[in-house]
Formats: C-alpha cells, sequence, structure tokens
C-alpha cells in the first residue's frame, strides 16, 4: 500500500518513472520507487541512479536567471496589493523591455521570468479573463501588452522566456469558486500560446482570501497538464514538479544540497507549507524562511518509500523588497554581497533567481545596473583562468559527458597544477547525467613535503564551489571520502580570486 501510495504522488508531480526500480545500473528519470523491502544500501545505490529531465537539465544548466518584479505595486509603492487599485495608476514613462533584457545578457544571466499577475491580480497583458489589466491603464494608450514585449525582447537578444502567474487573486470575483479553476486555466493557456516558447512557469504557494472573502482549492494537477500539454519543455516551479523553492529568501543555500530527495518531501502538502508562505495564512516568511537543513541525507532516504530528482532554486531580491521603492535606491546590495551570495546558490548546487525590479519609469536603476555588471566583472576576473594542467581534458572541457570515474577501491585523483600556482577556489562538477554520487570530498595541496587538507565538502552536484585560504602548490589531490556509487567527475577548476571580491 504504501508503495502505491507513493506511485499517485510521484504520478502527480509528473514524474515520468513508474513502478519499482530493479536494477542498479538502470538509469531512472525523476524518480524511482524503492522495492518493498529494501535496505539503506540498496536505497543509497538506487537514489545515485536517479537522473534530471532533458527539461530539468537544461533549466540546471542556466545556473543564473533574472526575476523581474513589475505591476500595480509599483506605482503605489507597496510590496503587496490588495486587488482594488485603479489600473490607471500603471504608467510608466520610459518603459523599455530591452533595456531589462540587455541588461541581464550583459550581467550573464541567461532567462527572464516575469511577474506576468502578482496576488492582487493585475495582468500585465490584456487577458481576456479580466479588465484589470494593462488594457484598462494609460499606458500606451490602453494598447500595450508587457508580456509581449518582454518575451519579445528575450528572442532578440537569445535569453530564454518565463512566466509567473499568481494562482491567488484578489480582484477577480470568482476566486473562491470553481470557476476560478477555469478563468486561471484560461489565463495560464493565453500565456503559453500567445508569446512562444515559455521555458519556465512559477508558481508559489500563497493562497489568501478573495474580494468574496473565501480561498480557492487551487487545480494544480490541471495546471501542470495544460504546461505539459502547451510548453511541453518548461519546468515548473517551484510549486511545482520539476524545481523545489530552496525555502529561504536570503539567497543562501544549503551546504549540503541534493537534488535527489525522498518523494514524501515533494509532495504538494510539503511544498505549499513551506513555500513562501505561513500555512494557510498567504503570509510571506522572512528571510530566515522555512529551509530545512536536511533533504537528502542517508538517514531520511532509510525510511523513505522512493526518491524524485528535485532540484533547488534560490530565489533573492537585489533590492530589500521584491518591487521597486525609491526609498530603497541606497540599499541595493553591493556587488560583493552579491558575489557572497553567487557563491552560496550556484556554487551549492542551485539555480540563482536573481530579483531586478524595474523601476516607474519602466527602467533597471542606474545603481541597481551598476551593482549586476560590477559582479559580472570581478567573477570573470576571479575565473579567468583554470590553472588545472591542460593536459586533464576531461575535466576542463565545460561536458559533462567527459568525466574522471573512480572505483570501489579508488576515489582518489591527483591534478598537477601549471606549474607553481597560487590558489584559493575549487569549483567541481558531476556527471549529473549519470546521477549525483558524491557525498563528502577533501582537497589537498602537496607543499613541497606533504599533503596539506586546504577544504573539504560535502555534495557537489551540477556544480559546488569552496573557497579556502590561499595556498601556493604545482599540485592538488581531491579524495571522495563517501560516496553513494562509484564518483564521476566532469570538471575540476582551481583559480585565485580577485582582490575586488574582499573590497
Amino acid at each position: 500500500m504504501k508503495n502505491k501510495s507513493m506511485a499517485s504522488s510521484l504520478l502527480l508531480l509528473g514524474a515520468l518513472c513508474f513502478g519499482s526500480c530493479s536494477s542498479t545500473k538502470k538509469l531512472y528519470t525523476t524518480s524511482c520507487i524503492f522495492p518493498e523491502g529494501s535496505s539503506i544500501e540498496e536505497k543509497v545505490r538506487l537514489s545515485a541512479h536517479v537522473v534530471p529531465s532533458q527539461r530539468q537539465l537544461n533549466w540546471q544548466k542556466m545556473e543564473y536567471t533574472a526575476f523581474i518584479c513589475y505591476g500595480i505595486n509599483t506605482f503605489t509603492d507597496k510590496e503587496w496589493g490588495t486587488g482594488k487599485e485603479d489600473p490607471k495608476q500603471f504608467n510608466p514613462t520610459n518603459l523599455d523591455a530591452g533595456q531589462w533584457v540587455s541588461t541581464a545578457k550583459e550581467a550573464g544571466m541567461k532567462m527572464i521570468l516575469l511577474t506576468c499577475k502578482h496576488h492582487d491580480g493585475f495582468c500585465l497583458w490584456p487577458s481576456k479573463e479580466t479588465d484589470f489589466s494593462v488594457e484598462s491603464s494609460p499606458w500606451k494608450g490602453g494598447k500595450g501588452d508587457l508580456v509581449r514585449e518582454v518575451s519579445d525582447a528575450c528572442r532578440k537578444e537569445g535569453l530564454k522566456f518565463a512566466v509567473y502567474l499568481s494562482p491567488w487573486d484578489m480582484n477577480h470575483p470568482t476566486y473562491g469558486t470553481e470557476a476560478y479553476n477555469d478563468v486561471f486555466t484560461n489565463q495560464l493557456t493565453e500565456l503559453l500560446t500567445q508569446y512562444g516558447q515559455v521555458d519556465e512557469v512559477w508558481f508559489d504557494g500563497a493562497c489568501g482570501e478573495g474580494p468574496n472573502g473565501k480561498k480557492q482549492v487551487y487545480d494544480f494537477k490541471r495546471y501542470y497538464e495544460t504546461i505539459r500539454k502547451l510548453q511541453p519543455q518548461a519546468v515548473i516551479a517551484v510549486m511545482g514538479p520539476d524545481v523545489r523553492w530552496v525555502g529561504t529568501e536570503s539567497g543562501y543555500g544549503r551546504d549540503t544540497e541534493w537534488s535527489v530527495i525522498p518523494a514524501a518531501e515533494a509532495s504538494l502538502k510539503e511544498i505549499a507549507n513551506s513555500s513562501q508562505q505561513e500555512a494557510g495564512t498567504g503570509t510571506f516568511l522572512p528571510t530566515g524562511g522555512n529551509m530545512k537543513k536536511d533533504m537528502g541525507s542517508r538517514l531520511l532516504l532509510e525510511k523513505a518509500n522512493g526518491v524524485i530528482w528535485y532540484p533547488s532554486e534560490v530565489d533573492v531580491s537585489i533590492r530589500p523588497g521584491w518591487y521597486y521603492h525609491a526609498k530603497e535606491d541606497v540599499k541595493v546590495k553591493t556587488p560583493q554581497k552579491l558575489i557572497d551570495i553567487y557563491y552560496s546558490s550556484v556554487g551549492k548546487n542551485s539555480l540563482l533567481l536573481l530579483n531586478i525590479p524595474p523601476d516607474k519609469r519602466g527602467l533597471i536603476h542606474e545603481n541597481d545596473k551598476h551593482s549586476l555588471l560590477e559582479m559580472k566583472r570581478i567573477l570573470q576576473n576571479t575565473f579567468a583562468h583554470n590553472y588545472v594542467d591542460k593536459k586533464y581534458k576531461k575535466l576542463t572541457d565545460n561536458r559533462l559527458d567527459t568525466y574522471w570515474q573512480g572505483s570501489a577501491k579508488n576515489k582518489v585523483i591527483e591534478i598537477a597544477l601549471e606549474g607553481e600556482q597560487k590558489i584559493d577556489r575549487l569549483l567541481l562538477q558531476e556527471n549529473i547525467t549519470q546521477g549525483q554520487r558524491i557525498e563528502e570530498f577533501m582537497l589537498e595541496c602537496w607543499t613541497g613535503s606533504e599533503w596539506r587538507t586546504v577544504a573539504t565538502g560535502t555534495t557537489v552536484g551540477f556544480k559546488r564551489i569552496l573557497r579556502f585560504d590561499s595556498v601556493t602548490c604545482n599540485k592538488v589531490r581531491i579524495t571522495i571520502l563517501k560516496s553513494r556509487d562509484v564518483p564521476q567527475l566532469a570538471e575540476v577548476g582551481l583559480y585565485k580570486s580577485s582582490e575586488e571580491e574582499k573590497m
């Protein structure tokens, strides 16, 4: 009965692999149900053979994307609207979606996620389901469509395009009734059929009262089916089956981040209860969030009936708020703070979703742009040169399908550098197309007379970056101290940080 219950949960979450896992040599796309009576050793080995779907892999490879929170709140100077605002308040004076996208591209971001509708219900496109939209605003005489402008700009600049659509709607009169699920599905269909390819659909778990005082029972299964039918390549996050929220809006992920987690942790109820809100209240959590320290350890696997590939996304705003407020122009995160966040998200097996809210003019503010571009420049200086000797082609070609593979008896790799070098950054990548396996590792440097331990870490996954005190050496040794199957390292990078990181 437990396996049947787990199978239902995985089906609801859009998993592609059903039934029980039976062989550790086989790969399981997105999920695996453990055979009845599996030992912890068998569960660990099976978990190491669960791999991402192609859409999840494409998503992970982006690493760094932009969130654009823009809407009626921008003009009311609030973080949360009420659904009672006058649409005429939405009136940017110099809106340039091209500037948003070009700024994100120059900063190194790979996708734009636009808040097409926040909880207030105001739509940035002329939806047929409501007149609470740009169509009722003075912007472009009511003829504007901001979703189209952003999606067109993304295609022009070669960035991916994603949509945020809040299920909670404080304005629509049908919210709190079954009819609203039709309305929401129709709005979702509009976004997925009128604006070209959509690479991510982002839901959060907020569920509060509508204008009639009622709360909605969301038909997420229907929403997911609509997305899979209309945009099958799109990942569904973070109240969805493909990508999970890390659990905090601070920008800082876990030191130990598993992409393969017990399926029970991926249930809708679990997501809703920890997805940026206090359960049942619709109130966003403070920066500390609800981040569990342990999402995929052996202890959790021992109690699990199955696992699912469910990678982490870290979202944070470049400002204290998610929407633009002039008083926060002097509170934009510094390049050094953003770099610290980068190491603590992308460098910890997560994707970084960084919010850059345009101002009332309709432009990314100069202060935000300056921090973004300085972050990019400084990081480029740090990672400009990999000091690993180029003879290790499989470890320096930026490909997952070429890799070093250890064995049950040999989990140590010794790597020569390009002569004597000063280093303080280690970058590792696993071949996650064959699963996530490494549980603990150690970096040692040869000092001329002995091996000196300079850094240790736990999970690697798609990417892990460790910072450590500067050391000079001509060779290093990486020891996989613990793994769930034979380790596969696809990339190894050793770097010296730019002094500007510390300023």
